[in-house]
């Protein structure tokens, strides 16, 4: 879908490597600029995931005629991605000044947590801050425990990658409709804020509270998941009243006093607690299969493993393993271009660095 379209992706970690994989994914020519002899950060493999579908080029981003090829490399491309402190890349002689002079219809893609400009602009901070911050941790975890969200899904890759690549190409959109180059200043926190829109209507017709454990979503014994007998998770969200009796009547509980109200949240706690029971007295695929095919709103919490393995899952393709990697497919979906993540190679260092510089020593830039 995004044939034509080629992004330059300065090396860094999380989101903005994230943001040009799913743009890779989606067909763009992305060309990742790795540190000139350098190393995986700690904890990172050789030849990363969020890699594949790239190709690689070493530069030296502090040697001159290193910064000459990457200036070509500008010249010859609609976006720039990087994920640097504020300043870095002006100190580097790289920042939307200096690469707007070499393309004036650049979109130069800047990804970090607090963003360019505010009193915690300089400063370090990792996924759990920037949501903590913006408000988006919240509502998670129950009440009484301390609020902790999946590790990376909401800041880093919802709040963070997604609207970089939103906003990425939104941009693309408006160079090519004549109208210059820009900055996209993607923030952690901007982006995960913008992420709550949704959960805040509840608060128009007073299904929110400031105070956990209160609210629609995060206070019910049908909005949860429970533990089975085997250590298993099962997930409950059976909000619409339709969808709640179909719950209570697979477990056999439609003329049960203490489940007929649903929505009376004083009866949630010990509505609750029933439940817990309930749940933990058979294991994790004896409610499984007793609420396949059910509109009860009733899904097993999974590691991605045993996602791999699901029915449902496995029948959509949606996790693979390449070259030994377990790997979700590219999302979304396009009737006229059918998915092939298996064949998105995961580059190695540098793989491509000769090709390129042989294309950029050939190729007249438009």
């Amino acid at each position: 879908m995004l044939e034509g379209l080629r992004v330059i992706e300065i090396e860094g970690l999380g989101p903005a490597p994230f943001a040009c994989m799913m743009l890779a994914d989606l067909g763009a020519d992305v060309i990742v600029v790795h540190r000139k002899n350098g190393a995986p950060a700690p904890g990172m493999p050789e030849r990363s995931l969020i890699d594949r579908g790239k190709r690689s080029i070493e530069l030296d981003l502090k040697s001159a005629d290193d910064i000459a090829v990457l200036k070509n490399l500008v010249r010859r491309s609609e976006a720039l991605v990087e994920g640097f402190r504020p300043g870095v890349m002006e100190r580097l002689g790289l920042g939307p000044d200096d690469l707007f002079e070499v393309n004036p219809g650049l979109v130069y893609g800047r990804m970090t947590g607090w963003g360019q400009t505010g009193p915690r602009a300089q400063t370090a901070g990792h996924d759990l801050n920037y949501v903590s911050l913006s408000g988006a941790a919240w509502y998670a975890s129950n009440q009484g425990e301390a609020p902790f969200t999946p590790p990376t899904l909401v800041g880093d890759i919802g709040g963070g990658a997604l609207y970089l690549v939103a906003g990425l190409l939104a941009g693309v959109m408006a160079a090519r409709a004549g109208r210059g180059g820009t900055v996209v200043d993607a923030a952690i926190v901007d982006g995960s804020a913008h992420m709550m829109n949704l959960l805040m209507t509840l608060a128009q017709t007073g299904g929110l509270s400031m105070r956990r454990g209160q609210s629609l979503l995060d206070g019910p014994h049908w909005s949860r998941c429970y533990v089975c007998s085997d250590g298993g998770y099962i997930s409950v969200q059976c909000l619409e009243p339709k969808f709640y009796a179909t719950f209570i009547a697979v477990l056999g509980l439609q003329e049960d006093p203490d489940f007929k109200p649903q929505f009376d949240a004083l009866k949630w706690p010990r509505q609750t607690a029933l439940l817990a029971g309930i749940f933990a007295g058979q294991p994790r695929r004896h409610w499984e299969e007793l609420f396949a095919g059910s509109d009860a709103c009733v899904a097993p919490a999974l590691d991605p493993k045993q996602s791999a393995s699901d029915p449902h899952m496995a029948a959509r393709g949606v996790w693979l393993e390449t070259d030994g990697v377990l790997q979700a497919a590219p999302a979304p979906r396009f009737s006229t271009a059918p998915v092939n993540a298996a064949g998105r190679k995961i580059p190695a260092r540098g793989e491509h660095s000769q090709s390129i510089l042989e294309w950029l020593a050939r190729d007249t830039p438009v």
